[in-house]
């Protein structure tokens, strides 16, 4: 599968795949005679966990270490598990405070409509004063 094909599967620019395979997040990608990249499955599988994780919000950074642990093979396993699990954690901290700006929001919004209604109804009250 060529890097447009990939782009439009997982719905990542192209130049941001490159960067991901520059940055060591994704292993290198076999490349044809002429040169064009080539992703295969297990590459294809790369680049969706890179980009889950990144939704997730993890970091360059921790998503290096991550791919570093991965390389030095089943003797990190442990470590490996402890990063996702911290990263777990800060992202239900996040989810947290979004339901709660949710509820905020939800309340915020009913506020609004019963205004809008005592509004409404005012206008009606005057229009029939008239």
């Amino acid at each position: 599968m060529n890097i447009s094909d990939v782009s439009k599967k997982f719905n990542i620019p192209i130049d941001t795949l490159r960067y991901y395979e520059k940055e060591g997040l994704i292993p290198p990608v076999h490349r044809t005679e002429s040169g064009i990249r080539d992703y295969t499955e297990q590459d294809c599988g790369w680049v969706e966990f890179i980009k889950c994780m990144r939704s997730a919000g993890l970091s360059i950074e921790t998503l290096r270490e991550y791919i570093t642990l991965y390389g030095k093979g089943n003797r990190t396993l442990q470590k490996r598990k402890n990063l996702l699990i911290a990263e777990r954690d800060k992202l239900k901290t996040r989810l947290d405070e979004m339901q709660k700006t949710l509820e905020r929001l939800n309340y915020k919004i009913n506020v609004y409509e019963e205004r809008i209604v005592t509004y409404e109804k005012e206008l009606l009250g005057k229009r029939k004063n008239k």
